[in-house]
Protein backbone atom coordinates (compact mmCIF):
# COMPACT_ATOMS: atom_id res chain seq x y z
CA UNK A 1 0.00 0.00 0.00
CA UNK A 2 0.77 3.11 -0.76
CA UNK A 3 1.81 5.98 1.90
CA UNK A 4 0.56 9.16 1.08
CA UNK A 5 0.32 12.24 3.44
CA UNK A 6 -3.00 13.04 3.93
CA UNK A 7 -5.37 15.36 6.01
CA UNK A 8 -8.90 14.47 4.49
CA UNK A 9 -11.25 13.02 6.86
CA UNK A 10 -12.56 9.88 5.89
CA UNK A 11 -16.33 11.84 6.78
CA UNK A 12 -15.21 14.25 4.22
CA UNK A 13 -14.84 11.59 1.51
CA UNK A 14 -17.68 9.97 2.36
CA UNK A 15 -19.63 13.68 1.23
CA UNK A 16 -18.77 12.39 -3.09
CA UNK A 17 -19.73 8.63 -1.80
CA UNK A 18 -22.97 9.15 -0.87
CA UNK A 19 -25.31 7.01 -3.11
CA UNK A 20 -23.41 4.42 -4.15
CA UNK A 21 -24.34 0.70 -3.90
CA UNK A 22 -22.05 -1.88 -2.03
CA UNK A 23 -20.21 -3.92 -2.25
CA UNK A 24 -18.05 -1.73 -4.99
CA UNK A 25 -14.22 -2.38 -5.91
CA UNK A 26 -11.86 0.46 -5.57
CA UNK A 27 -11.83 1.78 -8.73
CA UNK A 28 -15.37 1.82 -8.49
CA UNK A 29 -14.78 4.36 -5.29
CA UNK A 30 -12.94 5.97 -7.48
CA UNK A 31 -15.30 6.48 -10.44
CA UNK A 32 -18.31 7.44 -7.86
CA UNK A 33 -16.14 10.11 -6.42
CA UNK A 34 -14.98 12.09 -9.22
CA UNK A 35 -18.18 11.69 -10.85
CA UNK A 36 -19.46 13.80 -7.67
CA UNK A 37 -17.03 16.40 -8.06
CA UNK A 38 -14.32 15.28 -5.57
CA UNK A 39 -11.29 17.22 -4.81
CA UNK A 40 -7.63 15.72 -5.84
CA UNK A 41 -7.11 15.24 -2.39
CA UNK A 42 -9.73 13.16 -1.87
CA UNK A 43 -8.83 10.68 -5.16
CA UNK A 44 -4.81 10.91 -3.75
CA UNK A 45 -6.37 9.19 -0.69
CA UNK A 46 -8.82 6.70 -2.32
CA UNK A 47 -5.79 5.61 -5.00
CA UNK A 48 -3.74 5.07 -2.08
CA UNK A 49 -6.18 2.55 -0.56
CA UNK A 50 -5.93 -1.00 -0.61
CA UNK A 51 -6.87 -2.81 -4.20
CA UNK A 52 -9.70 -4.92 -2.43
CA UNK A 53 -13.78 -5.18 -2.65
CA UNK A 54 -15.05 -2.63 -0.40
CA UNK A 55 -18.90 -3.51 1.74
CA UNK A 56 -19.99 -0.90 3.19
CA UNK A 57 -19.15 2.84 4.16
CA UNK A 58 -17.24 1.57 7.23
CA UNK A 59 -15.17 -0.67 5.65
CA UNK A 60 -13.68 2.24 3.70
CA UNK A 61 -13.51 4.38 6.49
CA UNK A 62 -11.05 1.92 7.78
CA UNK A 63 -9.28 2.05 4.96
CA UNK A 64 -8.79 5.33 4.45
CA UNK A 65 -7.53 5.18 8.04
CA UNK A 66 -4.84 2.48 6.85
CA UNK A 67 -3.64 5.11 4.30
CA UNK A 68 -0.87 7.63 5.65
Amino acid sequence: MAKVKHSVSPAHIQKFLAGIDYPVSKKQLIEHAKAHKADNDVITVLKAMPEREFNSPTDVSKAIGEVE
